[in-house]
């Protein structure tokens, strides 16, 4: 499973799908959430925890997830 990453709680992402990884906490990014939630766009994946960080992939989705921006990077940063 070298082209898939855990987001978190057994769910997966095709690391080579992924533009961006962003903290959730400044108003722009918020104002995007929303916009995207509104669009029918966002895939939540934080089993009802904390929105740690927002993955943008290639699709135009974005994708919340409970864990941390650091930790993702890292874990796409493997080989």
């Amino acid at each position: 499973m070298k082209y898939v990453i855990n987001v978190g709680f057994g769910n997966f992402v095709n690391k080579e799908r992924i533009v961006a990884v962003v903290s959730p906490n400044s108003a722009p990014i918020r104002k995007i959430k929303e916009q995207m939630k509104d669009a029918g766009r966002v895939i939540d994946v934080t089993q009802g925890r904390k929105t740690r960080s927002i993955i943008v992939v290639d699709s135009g989705h974005i994708i919340l997830s409970g864990i941390a921006v650091e930790t993702i990077a890292d874990r796409i940063n493997e080989e």
